[in-house]
């Protein structure tokens, strides 16, 4: 597919996908009903409807654009088409803090205590991986770095055994809610706080698309030509973890993501990054807000936790991909 083809085809799918979630919920409107109240006319509730859903639809283009880029990246820097995001231990990092706040008792509705408790967590797990994979090898070897994110991954899903094991029941089922993922009480804050780390990293790591191109033929090569690789390792994996850290501070653990979406952009026009991350970028965006759609209203109005909406969509949708990469 030419890769301006698909640029149009996911612009269109990523308005589409906003429209959609403004349009359908748990709560039906008739399209003169939407219509009065996204021209600012039309009753109050109905106004209000459209109030809670637009920072919803827009968080989920910007957790759905991080995380597939940040996938993007980490298969590229670490040159496996298996790596996301949370195989490097950042999503464990999150839940031990988010299960940590919520198995004491310090989550009340509105509090900024526990996105701030998981962004903490996931900052402990990235500062972490980086101390084992420093300390293991002195240029920091991608194998290490996944060796030391799966530790470490391994080590917090241990420490949030524990904890649940010692908690409340009341307090497992909010924990276990949390990890399942959920935009549910979005709004303009959260769309603030993601925003300010989403949308600078995504220009920096889409500044490094060169240097992660050289370094795919190989870090030697990538030397001679000029590219700082070790520079290149720690940016491109801090950035990304921090983008990611701030989606899952907010929204849960929402995994598949950062798996099937820059593997599908890759199998469709290649592997050049220049293309794979900004397009990888409007293909999350685009997933996340329909997967988001689909939790409000497959089920309306009990509302389906995220999580399960794109590991149901996602497993087979990787399945497919994987079987037609092998087959090619």
């Amino acid at each position: 597919m030419k890769r301006s083809t698909l640029a149009i085809l996911l612009l269109g799918a990523t308005f589409l996908a906003v429209f959609l979630s403004l349009r359908f919920g748990s709560v039906h409107l008739t399209t003169d009903e939407f219509l009065s109240a996204l021209m600012g006319r039309g009753s109050s509730t109905h106004r209000d409807i459209l109030d809670l859903r637009f920072p919803r639809a827009i968080l989920g283009l910007l957790v759905g654009g991080g995380l597939a880029l940040s996938g993007s990246v980490f298969q590229a820097l670490l040159r496996n088409p298996l790596a996301e995001p949370f195989i490097l231990g950042i999503s464990g990092g999150s839940a031990a803090g988010a299960v940590l706040v919520i198995a004491l008792g310090l989550v009340t509705a509105g509090s900024v205590v526990l996105p701030a408790a998981a962004f903490a967590g996931a900052l402990l797990a990235i500062l972490l991986v980086f101390g084992v994979a420093s300390a293991a090898h002195r240029n920091m070897d991608v194998r290490v770095l996944l060796l030391a994110g799966v530790v470490v991954g391994s080590f917090f899903t241990a420490v949030i055994a524990f904890i649940l094991s010692l908690s409340e029941a009341r307090a497992v089922r909010n924990a276990i809610q949390w990890m399942m993922g959920s935009l549910a009480g979005a709004d303009w804050g959260d769309v603030t706080v993601v925003a300010a780390y989403t949308i600078p990293a995504a220009l920096i790591l889409l500044g490094l698309a060169r240097a992660l191109n050289l370094m795919a033929v190989g870090e030697e090569t990538a030397t001679y030509l000029g590219t700082d690789v070790e520079r290149v390792k720690k940016i491109a994996y801090g950035v990304a973890s921090l983008v990611t850290a701030a989606g899952v501070a907010v929204a849960g653990i929402i995994g598949f993501v950062g798996l099937i979406v820059p593997h599908g952009v890759r199998l469709l026009i290649g592997s050049d990054q220049r293309f794979v991350l900004p397009l990888s970028f409007l293909a999350g965006a685009a997933f996340l807000t329909l997967a988001d759609l689909g939790a409000r209203v497959l089920l309306a109005p009990t509302e389906i936790p995220i999580g399960v909406i794109t590991a149901l969509v996602g497993v087979p949708l990787f399945l497919v991909l994987l079987r037609r990469s092998i087959t090619e």
